[in-house]
């Protein structure tokens, strides 16, 4: 799997209300659940950051995450392209791994 550009159309979350998406406290790891197995998480999660989204989850991770990421990576001037650089060889590895 390479990135999807039309990752929205992929998200797990689709099938979901958007207002469990956007909650606080406790509700956020239910939320934070249905990213687990989102085969488009790294798309979202890197949407969100470039973007810097204040509210929701996104990508597995709440605001307040993001928010530490960010501080933690100022440098960082595409999340796009660190992700999708991560995730390509995260599926190179694994392919090694199984072949």
């Amino acid at each position: 799997m390479s990135w999807n550009e039309l990752w929205a159309n992929a998200a797990l979350c689709q099938k979901s209300s958007p207002d469990e998406l956007f909650v606080r406290g406790a509700e956020q790891h239910k939320a934070k659940a249905v990213c687990g197995a989102c085969p488009v998480r790294a798309e979202c999660l890197a949407e969100a950051l470039d973007n810097e989204i204040e509210w929701g989850v996104w990508g597995g991770l709440t605001e307040r995450e993001r928010r530490a990421l960010l501080r933690k990576r100022p440098n960082v001037t595409s999340w796009r392209q660190l992700l999708e650089t991560a995730k390509s060889e995260h599926e190179q590895a694994t392919a090694s791994a199984t072949a």
